[in-house]
């Protein structure tokens, strides 16, 4: 091959210069033909592969220094048809194998606009946003040239959600600016009235659901909300199984109840021999250098324990709230720098995993509790309940905690066996937890919930001492990275 076209790419737009060497190259089988002066050195691929794996040289072929804007710069990527949208003082549509190139005269690169590869500019996310502010048909079965209204409103929405209203600010002030040196400014004033109307500050008309309940004060978050419909989905398809609860004296429900609360606290690394917990518990011995540890078990320990207060489920989305707000607020009654009782006002995480933002906490949790209502089963619903509360992540701390009350609170209703999580079955707990979180699949957080209540049925809660041995030859207390080291598992008893 020729010295010059091996120095190209693997796909590339001809010109004058080398025109007669690639036609000897493509007569000697060195070169394919994809479409009109494009060509590749790559003689086995699917045409479709080579031109998006080259996207963005081929189109600078094509259109050198052509802008990137409407809707192809605020998608960054091709449209769902193939089109790329450019702004360039010269040429027609290309169609290539998978996409489609459609350009249109108009201002060239801005000042403010970004340089792009191969020479090309994409256009400003302020300057993308007001392009997309013009309405645009699809015609001859191709997409139309600029987002509707719907898309624009949930990108929008996304943008508050992740940055707030200084974000959304910004976006503006920048707006006007290149509106001016643009001459658009009629789509600078639509741009800036339909973040009012997202803002709540403006009373007219939005078409995507996202942006109705963000211009009424209660947006919530989607990204959530799609986790949710899986695990409902999930729930829906999942058989029933009925594991009434056995019946117990008033020791044997106080010794379930310890336990509870005593294992509940042991996932979220607040820490205690049993027989310090029982003395906390029972004896009212505070450690000095641990009171606020010491007041979670017992605030934890006081809710599951009583009956009345176990019995209470939510009806609507205002006694969620309710409920969620008192049982917080007893649960951290010793930490008040941490608000009990209240919806938390900073973003929180837990390691990779940034949960639902504190503007959306309320909105989400109603959006959430919808589908709630639709599960029959009461494990079902305690699963559902527990995921809701756990990935909302509604308080600055003890969210684990009141997510398996409100848990357990659906067992209890239901005349089912509740469910404990013991310390050596935390790893596989959080496991399937963060599988959902990250990767949507809801099955592996329904088996080990499933596993743990068949688990917490065989167990004898018959008195504290006799349960205590009954747990230790379980496993149940070691703790999960020394037991998978040793090869040791939760054991069912008998």
């Amino acid at each position: 091959m020729n010295r010059t076209l091996s120095e190209l790419p693997e796909a590339f737009v001809s010109n004058t210069a080398i025109s007669s060497a690639v036609s000897r190259a493509v007569k000697a089988g060195e070169l394919r033909r994809l479409a009109s002066r494009l060509y590749t050195k790559n003689l086995e691929d699917p045409p479709e592969e080579v031109v998006r794996r080259n996207l963005w040289g081929i189109v600078a072929g094509y259109f050198p220094g052509a802008l990137v804007a409407d809707r192809t710069a605020l998608e960054a990527a091709p449209a769902s048809d193939g089109s790329v949208f450019l702004v360039s003082e010269r040429g027609r549509t290309v169609e290539l194998p998978g996409i489609v190139l459609r350009p249109r005269r108009g201002p060239g690169a801005a000042e403010s606009d970004m340089p792009f590869v191969n020479g090309l500019h994409l256009s400003s996310m302020a300057r993308a946003y007001l392009e997309n502010m013009s309405p645009s048909r699809a015609r001859s079965g191709r997409v139309a040239r600029t987002l509707t209204r719907p898309e624009l409103e949930e990108r929008l929405d996304r943008l508050i959600r992740s940055s707030g209203e200084a974000g959304i600010s910004r976006l503006r002030d920048d707006a006007r600016a290149a509106a001016a040196e643009l001459g658009i400014e009629r789509e600078a004033t639509r741009l800036d009235a339909l973040i009012g109307d997202l803002l709540g500050t403006r009373d007219t008309r939005l078409d995507s659901s996202l942006g109705r309940v963000r211009g009424v004060g209660r947006p919530y978050d989607p990204e959530r909300m799609e986790l949710f419909h899986r695990l409902h989905r999930a729930l829906r398809n999942h058989p029933p199984r009925f594991r009434p609860s056995p019946p117990r004296d008033a020791r044997g429900r106080s010794t379930l109840a310890f336990f509870e609360a005593y294992f509940s606290n042991f996932v979220e690394g607040t820490e205690f021999l049993v027989d310090e917990a029982v003395r906390i518990v029972f004896e009212g011995e505070i450690p000095q250098d641990r009171p606020a540890d010491a007041h979670d078990v017992v605030g934890t320990w006081r809710i599951v324990s009583d009956l009345r207060e176990m019995s209470r489920t939510p009806r609507d989305f205002a006694s969620l709230a309710r409920i969620l707000r008192e049982r917080h607020r007893q649960i951290m009654a010793g930490r008040p720098e941490l608000r009990p009782g209240e919806f938390k006002v900073a973003p929180n995480r837990a390691g990779q995993t940034l949960f639902v933002a504190p503007e959306l906490v309320p909105g989400t949790l109603e959006h959430g509790f919808s589908l709630y209502r639709s599960l029959a089963s009461p494990f079902a619903r305690a699963v559902y309940m527990m995921f809701l509360v756990s990935e909302i992540h509604p308080f600055a701390d003890g969210n684990g905690r009141i997510a398996r009350v409100m848990m357990n609170a659906e067992l209890a209703v239901g005349g089912e066996e509740r469910i404990i999580v013991p310390t050596v079955f935390r790893d596989n707990y959080l496991a399937a937890l963060r599988a959902l979180t990250r990767t949507a699949r809801p099955d592996p957080l329904i088996g080990v919930l499933d596993y743990a209540q068949r688990w917490t049925r065989a167990v004898n809660w018959t008195s504290i001492p006799d349960t205590t041995r009954e747990l230790e030859a379980c496993n149940a207390f070691l703790d999960s990275d020394e037991a998978e080291a040793e090869g040791l598992r939760l054991r069912t008893p008998g």
